[in-house]
């Protein structure tokens, strides 16, 4: 097995996780929290993706889908626009609140699209091109690609245990 297509799967179970938390789950779910600092399925998962398609977007060299497919627009949210949720309060987080599940899911099946067509065209030479110089040691493309296949295959599982947490408190 190629090592692309290994990332290419981790990026894939990512994908299986979110669909699995976020399909059917009502709008007043998905935005709860547990507490009044704590992230909700909303915020989690759009910042998970929000993760993604910043570091593939300046890995590739492309726009993000976030700006060149409208979703900024669709989201309508009263945060800057490059905002990805890194350092955000538990004010921010409470503004990242979706009408319903589709519009995360839709953004996120984008994103990852582009990711999955990006990994697809790589070849194993490719993961060893430094892209981030500010490290030490500097970050290389394989370095990068699993450290947002890592992010977020943490993020969506805290957005499990949140929807298991607040189906049994909210009755979802």
């Amino acid at each position: 097995m190629k090592a692309t297509d290994v990332i290419a799967d981790g990026f894939g179970r990512i994908g299986e996780i979110v669909h699995e938390v976020v399909d059917g789950v009502p709008a007043e779910t998905l935005n709860a929290r547990v507490d009044p600092a704590a992230n909700s399925i909303t915020w989690l998962v759009w910042h998970l993706t929000r993760i993604q398609d910043d570091h593939i977007a300046d890995a590739a060299g492309t726009e993000q889908v976030w700006d060149s497919e409208g979703w900024s627009d669709r989201f309508a949210l009263p945060l800057p626009l490059g905002a990805t949720g890194y350092g955000h309060s538990p004010r921010d987080v409470y503004t990242v609140r979706v009408d319903s599940g589709d519009l995360l899911l839709g953004y996120f099946d984008a994103v990852h699209e582009r990711t999955a067509r990006y990994v697809r065209g790589l070849a194993a030479a490719d993961l060893d091109r430094v892209v981030d110089e500010r490290w030490d040691p500097p970050v290389t493309l394989g370095v990068r690609l699993v450290s947002v296949v890592s992010d977020d295959l943490q993020h969506a599982g805290q957005a499990a245990f949140v929807r298991g947490v607040l189906e049994r408190t909210l009755g979802s």
